[in-house]
C-alpha cells in the first residue's frame, strides 16, 4: 500500500476550506476566500504565506516575469484557490507548473467557485 503524501496536513487544509466554504458559499472574488480561509488557518494554528513570489527560469536565467502562489502552507504545499464553474486542465496545469517552479511536491487546487460544493484536487509533482 502507498502511503498518501502529507495526508494529515491536507486533511487540514481542506477542512479549513469547507469550513470557509460553508461560511460564505459560491459567488465571491478568489481574494476574499484566500482572506476567509488565511483566518481558518490562523485559528487552526497552521502555518502559512501569503502571495509568495515564485521565481521561473529559463536555460538557467531568471525571467523578468514573476508569478505568485495564492498561499504556501506547512512550508510545503502550494494551495491555488479557484472561483470558477469547475476545475480545469489549465488550472490543473498552472499548479502543477508552479510545483516544478520551487520543486514541491504537493499542491492542492481549491475551486470555491463551483455553487454545488467545494471542489478540491491533489496534484504531484514527480
Amino acid at each position: 500500500m502507498t502511503d498518501i503524501i502529507y495526508k494529515d496536513e491536507v486533511y487540514n487544509i481542506i477542512g479549513a476550506a469547507f469550513q470557509v466554504y460553508n461560511e460564505l458559499g459560491a459567488g465571491f472574488l478568489e481574494s476574499v476566500y484566500e482572506e476567509a480561509l488565511t483566518i481558518e488557518l490562523e485559528e487552526n494554528s497552521i502555518p502559512y504565506k501569503t502571495q509568495v513570489k515564485l521565481p521561473v527560469y529559463y536555460k538557467g536565467r531568471l525571467l523578468q516575469k514573476e508569478f505568485f502562489a495564492d498561499l504556501i502552507i506547512y512550508d510545503k504545499i502550494i494551495v491555488e484557490l479557484k472561483c470558477v464553474e469547475k476545475i480545469t486542465t489549465a488550472n490543473e496545469a498552472q499548479l502543477l507548473n508552479y510545483l516544478k517552479a520551487i520543486n514541491l511536491k504537493l499542491g492542492l487546487l481549491i475551486n470555491f467557485g463551483n455553487p454545488e460544493k467545494l471542489e478540491w484536487k491533489r496534484l504531484i509533482h514527480t
